[in-house]
């Protein structure tokens, strides 16, 4: 699965070593005790709007994580 902008984070959460991808880029969601409540609705691309974060490396670091451990 290629995560783009409009990838929830509930999607990318099902991940192994998503959440410490997320934590590393400052992803507020993923200690926020509220997000679990709308997690399945966050976009990664709004939360990085929101919070003024570089999403174009977040997802390059997601993608290239998942592509590593396809193999």
């Amino acid at each position: 699965m290629k995560i783009t902008d409009k990838t929830t984070l509930e999607k990318i959460m099902e991940k192994n070593g998503a959440e410490e991808i997320l934590a590393k880029h400052g992803v507020p969601c993923v200690s926020c005790p509220m997000a679990k409540f709308e997690i399945e609705k966050l976009k990664i691309g709004e939360v990085c709007r929101m919070y003024g974060l570089n999403l174009k490396k977040i997802l390059k670091e997601l993608n290239n994580f998942e592509l590593r451990n396809a193999k």
